[in-house]
């Protein structure tokens, strides 16, 4: 048993430690072109930009989490380290659903979403994931530590069992609600998707008016792939004890994953703020 647990945790302290670093530089290399490169009048750049600074939430539990598989200790507390990583599922899910929905909106509904698709909207969205995600993420881990606190033992990798009543309702009620959000945040993105296949395919004059038409579906294509890859293995992984480590460690995989998206949504990516006309509808995907 020792040593089925040893392996798990070699497996994922050579995985995540490579893919950190690889998560730091893409997401800190994004946020300086879109920073350099780019105004904040976009709501598309906005959802954006706090997609890369939730995986940068992500990069820093991921650390936290490789330092304690290399010295079996914990830099800043394992409660720290997972309440991060919550943080970031959260917001990370629904930052890409929220990009999603903004490309089907500037395509299926172009005149009548103008006055929903405005940087002070989109600011105020991203204030209120933040709010929410914090909310209901930092009570669940200071009831846990203060749960393992009051027990005298460590429950950061222990399988729930029926005497820890306590630990079994928190975990169960966040492993639900997590599973459930993710299912519909999945289903939205399904149907962002039709809709804007649909409407590409049907719309000859929508079609000519876009830039790097590929680049649309592959960013809906993207998003699809991150949540059956990293969202819905995190989602279900409170109803797989035994898989948990490795379920985490795929879902830790969307902070390499989510700088593809830049690419495929922004044309203007490489581009200065002065060679953009943001004016017009093709440049608006």
């Amino acid at each position: 048993m020792s040593s089925s647990r040893d392996n798990k945790q070699h497996f994922a302290l050579y995985f995540l430690g490579s893919i950190t670093p690889i998560g730091f530089f893409l997401n800190a290399f994004a946020l300086w072109v879109f920073f350099r490169r780019h105004n904040l009048r976009s709501p598309n750049v906005i959802f954006m930009v706090n997609l890369a600074v939730s995986d940068l939430v992500l990069v820093c539990s991921l650390a936290l989490r490789v330092h304690y598989y290399a010295t079996s200790s914990w830099l800043l507390g394992c409660q720290m380290s997972k309440c991060l990583f919550s943080v970031n599922f959260y917001s990370s899910s629904v930052f890409i659903t929220f990009i999603s929905v903004d490309r089907l909106l500037a395509i299926v509904y172009p005149l009548r979403s103008r006055h929903l698709r405005t940087a002070c909207n989109a600011t105020k969205a991203a204030v209120t994931v933040w709010l929410f995600v914090i909310i209901l993420t930092v009570p669940q881990h200071i009831i846990l530590e203060t749960y393992k606190k009051q027990q005298n033992q460590s429950i950061c990798f222990k399988s729930l069992n029926h005497t820890n009543h306590t630990q079994l309702e928190v975990e169960t009620f966040y492993g639900s609600f997590k599973f459930t959000l993710v299912l519909i945040l999945l289903i939205i993105n399904i149907v962002s998707t039709f809709l804007v296949s649909l409407t590409l395919h049907r719309n000859r004059n929508v079609l000519a008016e876009i830039n790097n038409k590929v680049n649309v579906m592959l960013l809906f294509i993207m998003s699809l792939v991150m949540f059956i890859v990293c969202f819905v293995p995190g989602a279900i992984r409170f109803f797989f004890s035994s898989k948990r480590l490795h379920m985490k460690c795929f879902a830790a995989v969307n902070c390499c994953l989510d700088p593809v998206l830049y690419y495929f949504s922004l044309d203007s990516f490489w581009k200065k703020k002065h060679e953009r006309n943001e004016m017009r509808p093709s440049n608006v995907i």
